[in-house]
This record gives C-alpha cells, sequence and structure tokens, in this order.
C-alpha cells in the first residue's frame, strides 16, 4: 500500500494547506456562496488564514467567552461564596453583600480589559504585535489556573483574582490583535479579515453557553471547569504563532529590519514582488501621531468624536452582556436548554453570515444596520419583558439585534479618522467601552433585584436612545472617502472642508503663492480665516 509523504515542519504544512485546503475552500466560497465579488480569494494566502485563526482563537474568542461564561454557573457561584464566607467568619453573608460581590465578579473583568487596553500602546511597540499575542497568553493561563482552583482552594477572592487578570488578557488581545491583522493582510481583504475578531467573539459567546449547559459543565461539581477550559485556546495560539512571521511594519519601521519585513510581506500576501507595500510602509515614517487629549481639542471632529462615544456606549449599555440573564428567571430543564442553545446558534449563524459574506455592512450600509439594530432591540426587549411577566417561553430575542449591530462600532471609528488620528480615537472607544461594560456588569445584578422581570426596559430606553441618536446624525459611511465624510460632518462641527484639510494636513497642503499670499492677507488685516483651527 502506498502512502502520501506527511509533511514534517511547519512550512511544509503551510505550503499543503494553501496548495490544496485553500484552494479547496476558494472553489467552494466562489461556486457555493456565490460571493467572488466581494473580495478576491487569492488574496487569501495558507499563512494568512492560519494566523488570523490561531490569533482570533486565543484572543478574541476568550474575550467573547469570559463574557458570558459566569452566567450559567451563577447560582453554584452564589452558594460557593456563601459556603467559604460561613467557614471563614461563621455566619453566611447578607444578601446585599452576596449581590455586590457578585457585581464585582461580573464587573471587575471590564476593569482588567481598561488596563489591558492602555498598557497595550507601550507594549506592542517595544516587544511587537505578534510577540505581545504571545505574551499576552501568560496572563489567560494564569487566570485559568486560578478560577479553576478557588473551590478546591475555598478562596472566592481567586475567583475576583482570576476575573482581573483574564480583563487584561482580553483588553491586550483585543487591541493588539486588529493591529497584527490589519498589517499583514492584503488593503483588499483588510475589512473582511477584520470581521474574523467579531465572528470569533460571538463563537466565543456562544461556546461559554453551550459548555455552560448541566449535562457539560454547568452543574455544582464541575463549575470551575469552564474557567480552566481557557487554557486551551491559549495553548494552541502558544503553539502556532511563533512559527509565523512578525508584522512586517513593525520590522520595518520599528526595527529597520527591511529584509524581514520583506520576507513577512511575502509569506503574509503569497507573492514574491513585494515593492510596492515596502514603499508604502516606508511612507509612514513620517506620520506624526494626534494625542488623545489633541484629538479631543480637535473641532474638526468633534462630532465625530461624540458619535463614537455615544454609538460605543449604546453597544454595551444596550444589554449585550446581561442579555442572558433571562435564562435565570424560566425554570428550564436541561431539554429547554439545549432548545435556547440551538436558537442561540441559529442566531450565531446569522452573525457569521452577516460579517463573512460582507453582505451586511458593506451592502446594506452602516446607518440602515446601527438604527436597525437599535431598533429591534427595543421591539425585542419589550417582547422578552412580557415573556418573563408572564412565563411564556419565547427565549431570547435580543441576541439577534446585538448580532445585527457588533461590531460596526469599531468599523465607523476607523472611518471616522485620519491614520495619524486613529490611535487616540481607538483609545477613546476602547475606553468608553470597557468603561460601560464595567457599568452594566456592576448595576445590573441590582436592577434586576429592583425592576424584576421590568428590568430590561432600562435597556430598551438606552438603545431607543441611540437609534434616535444616530437616525438624527450619523451619516451613511459606506464607499465613502475620509473627505465625504468630514464634509457630512462640517455643519455641525461649524467647519468648512477647506478648513479640515489645513488642520488635518498642515505639514503637507501644497497651496499656491496666490493662496498664500491671499490668507496671509486675510491674518494681517485681522481677519479670522473662517473655520480653520
Amino acid at each position: 500500500m502506498c502512502f502520501q509523504a506527511v509533511p514534517l515542519c511547519l512550512e511544509d504544512v503551510l505550503d499543503y494547506l494553501q496548495d490544496t485546503v485553500v484552494k479547496k475552500c476558494r472553489c467552494i466560497l466562489k461556486s457555493k456562496l456565490m460571493i467572488p465579488q466581494l473580495f478576491s480569494f487569492q488574496d487569501w494566502s495558507g499563512s494568512l488564514i492560519i494566523a488570523s485563526l490561531a490569533g482570533a482563537f486565543g484572543s478574541s474568542f476568550l474575550y467573547g467567552y469570559n463574557l458570558s461564561v459566569v452566567n450559567a454557573p451563577t447560582v453554584y457561584i452564589k452558594r460557593f461564596y456563601n459556603e467559604s464566607w460561613e467557614r471563614r467568619y461563621g455566619h453566611i453573608i447578607d444578601e446585599g453583600t452576596l449581590t455586590l460581590l457578585w457585581s464585582v465578579t461580573v464587573s471587575i473583568f471590564s476593569i482588567g480589559g481598561l488596563v489591558g487596553a492602555i498598557i497595550t500602546t507601550p507594549i506592542v511597540k517595544f516587544f511587537g504585535r505578534k510577540h505581545t499575542l504571545l505574551i499576552n497568553n501568560v496572563f489567560a493561563i494564569v487566570a485559568a489556573l486560578l478560577m479553576a482552583l478557588c473551590q478546591l482552594a475555598g478562596s472566592f477572592e481567586m475567583l475576583l483574582l482570576g476575573r482581573i487578570v483574564m480583563g487584561i488578557d482580553a483588553g491586550v488581545s483585543l487591541s493588539a490583535l486588529p493591529i497584527y491583522l490589519s498589517e499583514i493582510s492584503p488593503k483588499e481583504i483588510r475589512g473582511a479579515l477584520g470581521q474574523v475578531t467579531a465572528i470569533f467573539i460571538c463563537i466565543g459567546v456562544f461556546s461559554a453557553q453551550v459548555l455552560g449547559l448541566p449535562e457539560i459543565f454547568g452543574n455544582e461539581s464541575r463549575w470551575p471547569y469552564l474557567f480552566g477550559v481557557i487554557v486551551v485556546p491559549s495553548l494552541i495560539q502558544v503553539g502556532i504563532l511563533p512559527f509565523l512571521p512578525e508584522s512586517p511594519h513593525y520590522l520595518l519601521l520599528e526595527k529597520n529590519d527591511k529584509s524581514g519585513a520583506e520576507k513577512a510581506f511575502q509569506t503574509f500576501f503569497g507573492k514574491d514582488d513585494v515593492s510596492h507595500e515596502l514603499k508604502e510602509s516606508e511612507a509612514q515614517r513620517n506620520v506624526k501621531l494626534e494625542s488623545v487629549l489633541q484629538l479631543l481639542r480637535n473641532r474638526s471632529v468633534r462630532w465625530q468624536i461624540i458619535t463614537v462615544i455615544i454609538t460605543m456606549a449604546c453597544y454595551q449599555l444596550c444589554g449585550l452582556n446581561a442579555v442572558s440573564i433571562p435564562f435565570q428567571y424560566v425554570a428550564c430543564n436541561g431539554s429547554c436548554l439545549l432548545l435556547i442553545s440551538i436558537y442561540m446558534f441559529s442566531y450565531l449563524t446569522v452573525f457569521i453570515i452577516f460579517h463573512f459574506s460582507g453582505l451586511a455592512v458593506e451592502r446594506l450600509g452602516r446607518r440602515p444596520l446601527l438604527i436597525g439594530g437599535f431598533g429591534l432591540m427595543v421591539i425585542f426587549f419589550a417582547i422578552l419583558t412580557v415573556s418573563l411577566t408572564f412565563q411564556v417561553h419565547l427565549l431570547n430575542q435580543p441576541f439577534l439585534g446585538c448580532y445585527i449591530s457588533g461590531g460596526i462600532p469599531f468599523i465607523l471609528t476607523g472611518e471616522f479618522f485620519q491614520q495619524s488620528q486613529k490611535p487616540a480615537a481607538f483609545m477613546i472607544a476602547g475606553t468608553v467601552n470597557w468603561v460601560s461594560n464595567f457599568s452594566v456588569g456592576l448595576l445590573f445584578p441590582f436592577i434586576q433585584a429592583g425592576l424584576q422581570t421590568f428590568c430590561f426596559l432600562v435597556f430598551a430606553v438606552v438603545c431607543l436612545a441611540g437609534a434616535t441618536y444616530l437616525f438624527f446624525v450619523l451619516p451613511e459611511t459606506k464607499n465613502k472617502t475620509i473627505n465625504e465624510i468630514s464634509q457630512a460632518f462640517a455643519k455641525r462641527n461649524k467647519v468648512t472642508l477647506e478648513g479640515w484639510e489645513m488642520s488635518q494636513f498642515p505639514s503637507e497642503r501644497k497651496s499656491s503663492e496666490e493662496q498664500e499670499h491671499n490668507f496671509s492677507s486675510t491674518l494681517e488685516n485681522g481677519e479670522t480665516k473662517n473655520n480653520i483651527l
């Protein structure tokens, strides 16, 4: 019998994947999904696919997983808190303290995320993008051990510490992974590849719900395993990323390693001639980045910043992370929970189709999806309130509205601002994201205790306010240049497009001698150039 030779090293594996599996996937996607017009599948090299999947599985997947993993074992974790407290102090914990302790358990993940987002910039600059993702797995492994062993050690502090350490991992990964993916992908598929992060966040949320079923880990004896499985994606990422190149932009601009950058471009782009990509990267050496304070003071982007803040806040305050709590209200047995998981899987499928195919964002546009997503959630939360009040099992409809809106706030942040402003803009957006996430995690248990089945009407009001604001303020940004988007905001910002251009490109704007003379004369006459910062 004749056997086919087995690849013995990673380079052979990558070549094998590109020659067989990747080509097969391209054919299937072209013929079955009928979406060849969205982007060229020739741009997807085997190394790029492996890097994106390994990066997302060990990073954004864990973020989504840890957002919802505490929901299923809520009753058992609270019982563990009571037992630990009684063993330590001789009496059970009072209800108010228990609610506060549980709120901290949920929300402290966001505090860690905020810390991680803040420390990412210096880390990725010093260690590089790939090595930051690798080092970040230390946080995930330590957090998994702390949380998985907390019941055995009889220490609820270990669970709290594990949650905040896991939050740091999430904050770093959600900032470093998009940078890495954007710098290793051709610009033609950069938007499509960026959706990998959103898809794996959703898969992580779904996985936590499935593993939290009573038949698996959602019971009193096995709930610590829900936290222990975190090490699996981390170890997979640690086993794959070291064999892939560092970001070529980092090698070229930070390390001055042109040869290494060229090899990295060739590996990820799947072609030999990468002179154009090297030239584009070299051109970024002279880009001067705006600080957060400078961006906040820049009147020409004032309403863009306000829109990003409101959109990001509504995305978290709309109940995205609390929407699975209704399972605790309904007296469900295992089969009912399995049915709920099937419904969630259907929403997951819709979400993946929307984001992977690009039909939603690129065909329908950002504005209708955001407004429609928040509007649907208002309706769904009203239906959910009725179903909880009258114990009618209508399941978890708001997930669909969350998924429709998912990822678009980050897309808007990238489209509203110039390259020199994007790091500061994403810092603002990330801060709002984590602070809002923390607020929901901390306050929702108290809202739930006070309003009972009417607690989700609070989120309905937030969604309605967000949809109303976006209806009156947000322009459509699909297929629009930064100039066109800025012109749409110019009236609200009280600047002209000419004033915006001069404020954004003071060192690059090339004017004729007549324009310079007129501008100087205007200033000499004591007149203020209209709307120039």
